[in-house]
Order: structure tokens, then C-alpha cells, then sequence
């Protein structure tokens, strides 16, 4: 019975891991309602009348109407018995939550759909447990579903997952190697009783005490080493597991970042249903622009990814201007624009800056470094949460004329990095393509053209209940012509390469709407665009989104993009976009408010790379230093109890009598605990130290007298040491034995005089250590050690009932001196 109960459990102890994902807490109780039946299942069929293969194919069903009786009962029979209608309605909840999956970026909801999901897929992993460690008796197996379960939010989140339900998770799975193991002990034979009792007999079973106190001590030191030591070793990934120690967070105090592929999840962040305020951002034109954070460069046929970024020490944008934008030439007009941006303080680690594009220069607090070829703006230590900061930005002017002369891309190296397609791509692609700008002139009207096609005359529709960007739903999206922004982005910057014009994809912000004196970007702001290389006029933005949708109402095309008759440029666009009818003011909507999150959470990672502004020496400088600190530890905690416990003479001095101290037969312990008790011991504990530290031994069997005998004898003490040692000695010893100790004088000096002809008799190695790295030190944390699992093995002796041997009145009371215990035979 024990085994099952164990798996049980350590399924419910890792399950605990997944709160983050969540809002509410109904989803647990479910959960363990799951984990409750599966395991009440298996201790009924461990029982020796029932076959052990019996287990799993009574748990199934058990699990399903459980799940019938929480989520169906109104369909069902007697509210018990599962229908037609029923499992009918489970189905719909299922496809509910995965739809809501979908949907939402955690945390997430606990609607029904979604707590079936995880209810559902708790029990079958308490299933899975279940047959491994339980039908099979292979529990270190068992740990695989457990650890499936473990990094659901570990991949999911971006926060580190919290150490408490680490090692809740952690001890669950221990205690079910545990429990394992002493069922398996207890299978190896009888006890053979020499001189045994018959109550004795009668109940004699392997004794696996011993070996259980050993595991459990391994197991907790494990886990301990686990949680401890990531936080001191600093060559560890920035991002571990747990929120705390070197490199946690966002990096912070590393040389790299970790970021999510920032286009997969676009679909749930534009879905969720708060829409809350990002940033606000003013203006020197008062004119919305869109706000750059990703750059995506390749496309592998499945999906939109960028190249790592590198950012040197001189592209600090502390340093001075920003690199200048790629393919720019200066004879392009350009309008000067200040902004001023402020993001919220609800933003959680966002680690690239929101900028317009392309940014000249940026004053913002903290190490923040910008990439050459893309101008995103980045940092391995701070995040963009709370940040204000001031942009200035050179935007080219072009007109639509000077765009039409423009060449796509003479430069070998950026037609090789953003002209790449994979081998694979499907050849309707490229039919559709070249299809529609057969009688183009000019790389200009290629881009104008598939922009118009998406936007205007493709017949295209704006839906979020479409999904995918890789080659195949490329094909289908083009097919179906529905689709939200990532997806118009993506096509369009693959048809722009299949048609030999530079493009990659810009994940960011549009201009957002403008309210009290200010523009404000939301939560549905968050918005994907192609960008396009003109040789000349550099990277130019597009929009193939057609308008309409949660947040798409705020997506402008831009004006040199316009047919040539129209004579404004940016100046002439409107100030303020009339807002559609999905953008409407969160502070009125019913719909929950949502946390702010970085756009980029919850999503596939990779990695971005920088070079730091210090020099590798100083970094092993740093490393030394903070090496060389740790251990000193030890002796400076040396050092510390030796001045405590010479300053004990001295307060001995102001409140003790100089003689006349009770003896320790009725009044001991009040002589023990007086401040001159407490001087002597101080002072003999610190000779025993000093022999530690020195290698000088001593044996707990050693009278004060034989100890001070012993040394002034092997090490030739001097007649003032041997005295002095003589001295210490008696104190203690009358401390101890004698009914009236009389007048002890002050013993701080002969402890100097000990010392020191104690360090002179050892040779110079034994003295350095025993400064450096004194082993009275060490000894007293073997000892916290030792104490601490101690109290881990007085748990296992506490008992809510007595055991059935000490119950039975027959047996008598108990004999351990008297029985001999032989393991013998087996019962496998």
C-alpha cells in the first residue's frame, strides 16, 4: 500500500509546479481529484487477492468518470453514469481548451475547458507513474512522466520557476524511490529470531529502518546541492531554472540574453482579453510611427527567425549616435524627429527597447547596446519596464519617384543574408509571385504591387482563427486568403525574395492611438509588417495587413507607398487614426484586465549574444577576487569566535567572583552558566580548536590533566607554557569534578602563552593552514551537518498512531537485547 500511495504523492508534489500558468486555483483541486481516484485505484488492486495488471485498466476508466462527474454530470445518468450527451459535451470542452490555449498567454484562465485539459492530463500521468513504479517496480523510470509534467512551465514561462515547488517536486520523487526501495527490502526474507519471543515471531519483518534514514539523508543532500549550488557557481547559463543565483532573471551581470522566437505566439498575445497600455510616447511632429523591437532575417520554411544579434562595447548607445542604417545614401532627405517614450511599469522583462525605426540616437538608463546590421536596441542587464527615454530619429523622406529609380540590392553581402529561401519552398509560391508583377518595372512596384494585392484587390480577409507561417500554411493561407498580421508579413516578405527584393519581418508596435495630449500603445497594438531593402532609401516599412481586427485599426500604409498623385508626404498623414471598432478604451471593457507582459513570453527560445565592455583580465581579476573572499570564510569566522571568547574575561570580570564558585553538584549548573563559568570553557574550547587547527589531535577520552601532560611532554614545552597549559587544564578540571572549584585567576594570558609555543612546535606549513583554513572550522559545520539530518531522523520516529506490535497487549514489552535478527531465505 505504500507504493501507491507514494506515486500519488509525488505526481500531486510535481503538479504543483504548474500554478504559475494559471490564475485561479480551481484547476489544482480538479488535478488532485484526478490524482485522488487514480490512486485509490491502485492501492484496491494491490491488495494479494487482486492481479497486479489489474491496475491501470480499472484506473482509465476511474479517471474518465471522474472527469464525466465534474464536467458532464447534467448530461450524464444519475449524474454518474456517462450518455451520448455527455461525452458529447466533454468533447466540445476539449475542443474549448484547446482552442483557449490557443487563445491566451499565461497566465491562463481556469474555464472548463482548460481545467479538463490539465485535470485530464494530470490523471493519465498519475496513470503513467502509477504503471512504471507500481505495476512494473520500475520507480527511477517513473521520474520521465514526472519530469514531462515539471517542464511544462519551465518551457512555457519566462519567469524562473520558483524553488519552493522545486523541491516539492523533488522530495516527491524521492520519497517514491523510497518508498520503493523498502518495499523491495522487505521482499528479501524472513527474520530468523535467535531467542525470540512468540508475539516476536509472529511479527517479525526486515528492519529497513536504516537503509531508509540513509536514503532519505542522500536524497535531501541531493536536492540541496541542487537548489544551493547554481547560486554560487558563476558559469552558469543567465537564465537557470530557479530564480536566484549568478545569471538568473534576464541576465543580469552576464554577457548573453535569452530571447523567445518572437513571431510563434503572436496570435494569443493579440487575443488576450485585456488590452491594456504599454507605452505612451510623444512627438516633435505629433505623428503616429511604429515601434520597432525584432528584426526577423530567416526563413527555414517552417518559421521567421533572427539572426543572433551582437552588440560591441562601442555600440553602447551610451557611447554616442547609433550605427548608421543600412543602405541609406546621404543625398535621401531626411526629417529630424525627437521622441520621448515611456513604458509601463507593469512590463515584465522585456529586453530589446521599442523604438521607431531607424533610430539615430537613444538616451535611456542602463547598459543597452545596439546591433550593426538591424539597429534593435538590446541589454543583457536591464529591462525596458519602467524606462523613459528620449529617441532621435533621422527618417528618410522618399517620394514614391525617387524609389522608382531605386535598384533592390547591388550589395552581394545583403542579397546573401536577405534574399535566402530554403530549397523546399513550394513552387505555387513562386507562381503566385511572379503572376502578379509580370509587368513591373522596377523593385519599387514589386513591393507597391503585393502590397496593394494583400491590402485592396487579393480579396483578402483579416482572422485570428487561422494560424501557422511555415511553408505548407504559407499555401494555405494564400489559398484561403484569411489570415491576421504575421501572416500577411510573413507572405509578403517571402514573395518579396522569391521576387529578388531584399525583406525581413519587423515585430513591434503600430502607432497606437492618441489621448491626452500623448499617444498610447496597447496590448493589440502589437502588430507584424515587412520591411524592404532599397539601395538608396535603405529599409522601408509596408503594410500588407488588410485593415480591420483587435488591433489592426491602428495599422497605417505608409505614404510613399501611395500612388504619385498624392503630393503629402509623412507630414500630410493624419495625426490621430480613427480608431475601428475592435480598439476600443480598456478602462471601460468588461473584459478581465490582463498583466502587461513582454510580447515575446511564453515562446520558443534562443539565444542573442553580446561583447561586454570588460576586459578578460579584469573579469579573472573579478573571479579571483570574489574566490579568494569565499575562502577566507572559514578563517574569518575563526577569528570571530576567537575575539568572542576572549572578550569573555573581560565581561567576567565586571559580574563574576574572583573565587568561591558553586560546584557543579547543586549549584553546577548555575557556576556553568555565570559569566566565569562561561570564561573557562571559552578558553578550554579554544585550546581545543587551537590543537584542531594544528594538527596537534585531541581524543574525547583525555582528562584536562592527561591533555596538559601530553603536551608539555611531546612538544617540549618551555616552564612558562607548561605552567600556563597546567593552569587552563586545572580550571577546567575543577570546573568540572570539584564541589568548590576556589579562586580561579584570569586565564587569557596563559592562552597566549599556549598558543603561541604551541605554533612555534609545528612546522611553518601547518601554521599557515591553520590560519587560512582552520579545521575547527570545518569540524563545527560537519557537526550543523550532522545535527541537521539528525532532525530529518527524529521525523521518521514521529508517529500519528502506534505501530500494531506496540498495540498488541500479548506481545509484551519490547526486547532488543535479547533477539538476533538474520536475513534468510526469500519470497520472490
Amino acid at each position: 500500500m505504500r507504493l501507491p500511495i507514494a506515486a500519488a504523492l509525488a505526481t500531486a508534489a510535481v503538479s504543483l509546479t504548474l500554478y504559475p500558468l494559471f490564475r485561479e486555483g480551481d484547476w489544482f483541486w480538479t488535478g488532485m481529484g484526478a490524482i485522488l481516484v487514480v490512486g485509490a485505484v491502485s492501492v484496491l488492486t494491490t491488495r494479494p487477492a487482486v492481479p497486479r495488471w489489474l491496475g491501470p485498466p480499472l484506473g482509465l476508466p476511474a479517471l474518465g468518470l471522474y472527469l464525466n462527474l465534474v464536467f458532464a454530470a447534467d448530461e450524464s445518468w444519475g449524474r454518474v453514469v456517462p450518455t451520448g450527451e455527455s461525452l458529447v459535451a466533454l468533447a466540445g470542452l476539449l475542443g474549448e481548451g484547446f482552442a483557449d490555449i490557443q487563445r491566451y498567454a499565461a497566465p491562463v484562465p481556469a474555464n472548463p475547458g482548460i481545467t479538463l485539459l490539465t485535470a485530464g492530463g494530470v490523471g493519465v500521468i498519475a496513470l503513467t507513474v502509477d504503471l512504471l513504479a507500481v505495476r512494473l517496480r520500475r520507480a527511477a523510470p517513473a521520474g520521465l512522466p514526472l519530469l514531462a509534467l515539471f517542464t511544462v512551465p519551465a518551457a512555457v514561462m519566462t519567469e524562473p520557476l520558483g524553488w519552493p515547488a522545486f523541491i516539492l517536486g523533488a522530495l516527491g520523487y524521492v520519497g517514491l524511490l523510497a518508498a520503493d526501495g523498502r518495499e523491495r527490502i522487505t521482499t528479501w526474507g524472513r527474520a530468523v529470531l535467535v531467542r525470540r519471543t512468540r508475539a516476536a515471531a509472529a511479527t517479525a519483518r526486515p528492519d529497513s529502518t536504516p537503509i531508509s534514514l540513509s536514503g532519505k539523508r542522500i536524497g535531501i543532500a541531493a536536492i540541496a546541492l541542487a537548489v544551493g549550488v547554481p547560486a554560487f557557481v558563476p558559469t552558469l547559463a543567465p537564465n537557470p531554472l530557479f530564480g536566484f543565483g549568478v545569471g538568473s532573471g534576464n541576465g543580469a551581470g552576464g554577457n548573453t540574453i535569452t530571447i523567445p522566437d518572437p513571431i510563434a505566439n503572436l496570435r494569443g498575445r493579440l487575443t488576450q482579453p485585456g488590452n491594456a497600455t504599454v507605452l505612451t510616447y510623444t512627438n516633435s511632429d505629433n505623428t503616429a510611427r511604429y515601434l520597432r523591437m525584432y528584426s526577423l532575417d530567416t526563413f527555414d520554411g517552417r518559421r521567421w527567425t533572427m539572426t543572433q544579434p551582437k552588440g560591441r562595447p562601442e555600440n553602447g548607445v551610451a557611447e554616442g549616435p547609433l550605427p548608421a542604417p543600412p543602405g541609406l545614401d546621404p543625398e535621401v532627405p531626411v526629417k529630424q524627429v525627437d521622441t520621448r517614450l515611456k513604458v509601463s511599469d507593469a512590463v515584465e522583462g522585456l529586453s530589446f527597447l521599442p523604438l521607431p525605426y531607424p533610430a539615430a540616437t537613444v538616451r535611456v538608463d542602463g547598459d543597452w547596446r545596439a546591433d550593426e546590421s538591424t539597429l534593435m536596441v538590446f541589454s543583457t542587464r536591464d529591462t525596458a519596464g519602467g524606462q523613459e527615454y528620449e529617441v532621435g530619429q533621422r527618417e528618410p523622406q522618399p517620394t514614391s519617384e525617387a524609389l522608382s529609380d531605386m535598384v533592390a540590392s547591388p550589395d552581394p553581402e545583403v542579397a546573401a543574408r536577405y534574399l535566402r529561401l530554403p530549397d523546399d519552398l513550394p513552387l505555387e509560391i513562386a507562381i503566385t509571385a511572379r503572376g502578379l508583377v509580370s509587368d513591373t518595372d522596377s523593385p519599387y512596384e514589386v513591393a507597391v504591387k503585393l502590397q496593394k494585392w494583400f491590402t485592396t484587390t487579393g480579396g483578402f480577409t483579416y482572422s485570428l482563427r487561422t494560424q501557422g507561417n511555415g511553408s505548407d500554411a504559407l499555401v494555405d493561407f494564400l489559398r484561403n486568403k484569411n489570415g491576421y498580421c504575421e501572416q500577411f508579413a510573413a507572405a509578403m516578405a517571402v514573395m518579396a525574395r522569391v521576387l529578388g527584393v531584399p525583406a525581413r519581418v519587423a515585430i513591434g508596435y503600430t502607432g497606437g492611438t492618441f489621448s491626452d495630449g500623448a499617444w498610447q500603445v496597447r496590448t493589440h497594438d502589437l502588430h507584424a509588417w515587412p520591411e524592404l531593402y532599397f539601395q538608396g532609401a535603405g529599409w522601408l516599412r509596408f503594410e500588407p495587413t488588410p485593415s480591420g481586427g483587435l488591433g489592426q485599426a491602428t495599422a497605417r500604409i505608409p505614404d510613399y507607398s501611395r500612388p504619385s498623385v498624392t503630393t503629402g508626404g509623412p507630414d500630410s498623414t493624419s495625426a490621430a487614426p480613427t480608431a475601428g471598432p475592435e480598439s476600443e478604451d480598456p478602462e471601460t471593457s468588461t473584459a478581465p484586465r490582463r498583466a502587461v507582459r513582454d510580447p515575446d513570453a511564453n515562446l520558443p527560445q534562443g539565444s542573442v549574444s553580446t561583447e561586454t565592455g570588460s576586459s578578460v583580465p579584469a573579469v579573472i581579476g573579478i573571479g579571483l577576487v570574489v574566490l579568494l573572499l569565499v575562502m577566507l570564510l572559514p578563517a574569518a569566522w575563526r577569528a570571530a569566535t576567537r575575539y568572542r571568547r576572549g572578550r569573555g574575561w573581560a565581561r567576567a570580570a565586571t559580574g563574576a567572583p574572583a573565587a568561591g564558585v558553586p560546584a557543579a553538584g547543586a549549584a553546577g549548573p548555575a557556576a556553568e552558566g555565570g559569566r566565569l563559568g562561561r570564561a573557562v570553557r571559552g578558553t578550554w574550547r579554544e585550546l581545543i580548536d587551537t590543537l584542531h587547527d594544528l594538527g596537534l589531535g585531541h581524543e574525547l577520552s583525555e582528562t584536562p590533566r592527561a591533555l596538559a601532560r601530553r603536551l608539555a611532554e611531546r612538544h617540549e614545552l618551555d616552564a612558562d607554557a607548561a605552567a600556563a597549559v597546567a593552569r587552563i587544564a586545572s580550571a577546567e578540571e575543577r570546573l568540572r569534578y570539584a564541589r568548590t572549584p576556589g579562586e580561579i585567576a584570569p586565564l587569557a594570558g596563559d592562552l597566549r602563552v599556549v598558543r603561541g609555543a604551541l605554533r612555534r612546535a609545528v612546522p611553518r606549513g601547518r601554521r599557515l593552514r591553520a590560519t587560512l583554513l582552520p579545521a575547527s572550522t570545518l569540524l563545527r559545520l560537519r557537526r550543523a551537518g550532522g545535527a541537521m539530518l539528525d532532525g530529518f531522523d527524529r521525523l521518521e520516529n514521529i508517529r500519528l498512531w502506534p505501530r500494531r506490535r506496540d498495540q498488541d497487549p500479548a506481545a509484551g514489552p519490547a526486547a532488543p537485547a535479547e533477539e538476533t535478527r538474520v536475513l534468510t531465505g526469500s519470497r520472490r
